[in-house]
């Protein structure tokens, strides 16, 4: 006999908030109306993305350097999502390790054989039409494929009323919602609504990065950096870890360091391993793209709460600099948390009592869920 059972339980015609539509908020949502799909439970999901995913530069910018392992393109594809072959920009045979002294190359760990670089918008500032393939994009087009409702206008505020979530944009308040997800990077103002839930949720401990996005063209690309990832650990002043990412005609270069400033990235591209990464002549004046974005040095606090989850980089800290890694692990846990959590009742219900859900672990444990004798 099921015991000690939540009040709150997700049933047909429940209706499910995501504030943000980047990787998190778009695996969270496929997840969770896949098991409803499943179950035959109707559950109405609204995801609020202002982003255009479509459009290059800041409109449909994501701030990421875009590197996703073999591993991970396996498990998508054990869930049923299957990378196009237009979202991947390149595939990344090896990485290449500069120090002050030289450079080595290695091959990658035997369980990540291949690694590839994705576009998270559709470009840079000035990239052409041709670029226009988003894995972002992509992710949020599963989502709503699956049913989800993509609200494309910017939160204002974000609350609790009568129990329940509700959120307004510039269009208004919206209706009760049963369950609040934050699916929102760092770098996002709308933090601070989660902040006030009163929920007890504080954000990740954050440093500012720099990633510029270089324009060098096929051949340059294949020159310079050919088909590596080019790690620089470098003895210059405050930089800890630089990355430079082919992909296509351009290359991402990702800074990561103390006190992260214009002084710092005008040092690092000077040092003579970096401008050998580059074809000659080639000045960082010629940059067109450059953010200062942070990034998180730890989870955050008070991540779940009544009607409540956070998930992606606002949750957790990136595993081994894996954003997408960790906004698939975060969003597949939140959602079976969600849903088994909320189907307790419901399977104790519709069975004689032989077998019940456990109960679930707390979200992002990343355990597996599993029937068991009564």
């Amino acid at each position: 006999m099921e015991t000690s059972l939540p009040d709150f339980r997700l049933n047909d015609g429940s209706r499910v908030a995501v504030i943000g539509g980047g990787p998190a908020g778009s695996f969270f949502t496929y997840f969770l109306l896949s098991m409803a799909e499943r179950s035959g439970v109707d559950i109405g999901i609204d995801v609020y993305e202002p982003r255009d995913f479509s459009k290059p530069g800041q409109s449909g910018c994501n701030k990421c350097g875009g590197i996703i392992y073999d591993s991970l393109v396996q498990s998508l594809a054990t869930d049923g999502i299957f990378l196009p072959a237009s979202v991947v920009q390149n595939g990344i045979a090896g990485y290449a390790f500069h120090l002050d002294e030289g450079a080595v190359r290695i091959k990658p760990p035997i369980d990540e054989k291949r690694i590839a670089s994705v576009r998270r918008g559709a470009g840079p500032c000035g990239a052409a039409r041709s670029l226009l393939a988003s894995f972002d994009g992509f992710l949020l087009g599963l989502a709503e494929e699956k049913g989800a409702r993509i609200v494309r206008e910017r939160v204002t505020d974000a609350g609790m009323v009568d129990g329940k979530p509700r959120v307004t944009t510039i269009s208004g308040p919206s209706e009760a919602y049963d369950l609040l997800v934050g699916a929102l990077g760092v770098n996002s103002p709308d933090l601070k609504f989660f902040e006030n839930l009163g929920t007890g949720y504080t954000p990740p401990v954050t440093t500012k990065t720099y990633i510029t996005e270089v324009f060098l063209g096929d051949d340059a690309i294949d020159a310079c950096l050919g088909d590596a990832m080019h790690v620089l650990l470098l003895n210059i002043p405050r930089l800890k870890f630089a990355a430079i990412i082919p992909k296509g005609e351009y290359a991402t270069v990702c800074l990561l360091g103390r006190d992260i400033d214009q002084e710092l990235v005008d040092s690092f591209f000077r040092h003579p391993e970096v401008v050998r990464c580059f074809p000659a002549g080639w000045s960082s004046a010629d940059i067109r793209c450059r953010c200062f974005p942070s990034i998180n040095l730890g989870r955050a606090e008070g991540t779940f709460g009544d009607r409540f989850v956070m998930v992606g980089d606002s949750g957790v800290s990136r595993l081994y600099k894996d954003g997408i890694g960790s906004a698939y692990r975060t969003a597949r846990a939140a959602a079976q948390a969600a849903f088994l959590t909320a189907c307790r009742k419901r399977i104790s219900r519709r069975t004689t009592g032989r077998f019940a859900m456990r109960s679930p672990p707390t979200t992002g444990s990343g355990k597996s869920y599993s029937a068991s004798p009564a």
